[in-house]
Parts: structure tokens; C-alpha cells; sequence
């Protein structure tokens, strides 16, 4: 889908990037850099279909003529629609030549989220005015071994109902939701073996994938 936005805000955040300074090695740090604005030049410029129209004249003498004209542009990846529950894929591999290796190297994350630095300001599910779009961790998978064997095992929050992420899920809104981490007992599952484990011990994990639940 193709739409035209204002340029003036076309590439504008609910909330300002440049205070971010996000610390490297830090999901907000991968955020940062998986929604950077790029600059798409020489080889990686765009097809513009506007411009060849200009060039070509009408559609149907294009193809023809085959004179496509490419043009700079500029590219940003950002939320359009923030989701009731948050997936976060952390990359765990590199190519070392012709092999892929596994990355071990911890990467920091927060009990609580603001999404809203990585989010358009034209939001569809935030209200207007709002300048947060908050997350609570209740999941965290993390893999042990190389690439070619390992285990699997998660922790995971109990915590009461959230009838506020209710209503997201199932009608698309809340009128009022929480700006606190969503109160529970941390559990770490490892095959039929479950422990109860401190909130600390979850933040120093090697997350491989991070589960969060919409706050506000």
C-alpha cells in the first residue's frame, strides 16, 4: 500500500528519537537502529513511478519505452499500529565465513517498554495527546548451546487479569490502562522443572525472544 504523507511529518515519532541515546547492546539500542532513517541512494534508489510517468508520458507507453526513472528517497521502518501483545526476535546468530555462529553476548532489557521513540505519530491505537505507549515483560525464551544443539527454557510472569489489555485484544481500545510493571511471581520452566526466581535474575538472561503486554 502506497500513501502520501506530509513530509514534514511523514518521518515524525510520538515521541523525540534524539533524546533517546540509547546505551549499545540494549533492545532499545536494536529498536534504534531497526528503525533509523535511511537515505536510499545510487544503487538502492527507488523506482518512481511518478517520475517516469513525467518522463514516459502515459502508463501504457512504459513498458514499452522501458525508461523507468529511479530517485533518492528516504526510508524509515515505525509501529502504525501498536499491538496488545509485544514480540521482540532478538537476532542470536552472525556468518563467520561460510558457517553461521551463534551470538552469546547478553543484551539488556527493561521490565517496562515505551514504544512510543519507534512508533509514527499518527498511531491508529494511541490517543491523541499520549506521548507513551508502555510494555510489562511477562515472557522471556532463552536458549542455551550452538547453533547446532542446545535447550530451550522461559520465564514467565504470573500475574491477576488484566481486563484493560482485555478490551485491546478483543474491541481494539481501553480507555484507561496502567503505567506500573504488572504485579506477579517470576517463574523459570525448564522441561518438567519450574523455580521461582527474582525479577533480576529474568533482566540478566540471554532473551532470545521477549514477550510484553500493552499498559498504556
Amino acid at each position: 500500500e502506497v500513501s502520501t504523507e506530509d513530509p514534514e511529518t511523514a518521518f515524525c515519532t510520538l515521541a523525540n528519537r534524539d533524546e533517546l541515546n540509547p546505551e549499545e547492546g540494549s533492545i532499545h539500542h536494536c529498536l534504534y537502529q531497526f528503525t533509523r532513517n535511511e537515505t536510499l541512494t545510487e544503487t538502492n534508489k527507488l523506482l518512481c513511478d511518478v517520475c517516469t510517468q513525467r518522463h514516459c508520458g502515459p502508463k501504457n507507453n512504459i513498458k514499452s519505452e522501458k525508461k523507468y526513472v529511479y530517485t533518492n528517497a528516504k526510508k524509515q521502518m515505525l509501529i502504525s499500529l501498536a499491538p496488545p501483545i509485544l514480540t521482540l526476535h532478538l537476532k542470536r546468530f552472525q556468518h563467520a565465513g561460510f558457517n553461521l555462529r551463534k551470538v552469546n553476548r547478553h543484551i539488556k532489557f527493561p521490565e517496562v517498554i515505551d514504544l512510543a521513540p519507534f512508533c509514527t505519530a499518527k498511531c491508529k491505537n494511541v490517543a491523541e495527546g499520549n506521548t507513551k505507549v508502555l510494555y510489562s515483560l511477562y515472557g522471556v525464551v532463552e536458549h542455551s548451546g550452538t547453533m547446532r544443539s542446545g535447550h530451550y527454557t522461559a520465564y514467565v510472569k504470573t500475574r491477576a487479569m488484566n481486563n484493560h489489555l482485555s478490551d485491546l485484544v478483543l474491541r481494539g481500545q481501553s480507555q484507561a490502562l496502567e503505567t506500573e510493571p504488572v504485579k506477579g511471581q517470576w517463574f523459570h520452566i525448564s522441561d518438567t522443572h519450574v523455580q521461582a526466581v527474582s525479577v533480576s535474575k529474568v533482566l540478566s538472561s540471554q532473551a532470545y525472544l521477549l514477550f510484553y503486554e500493552r499498559l498504556l
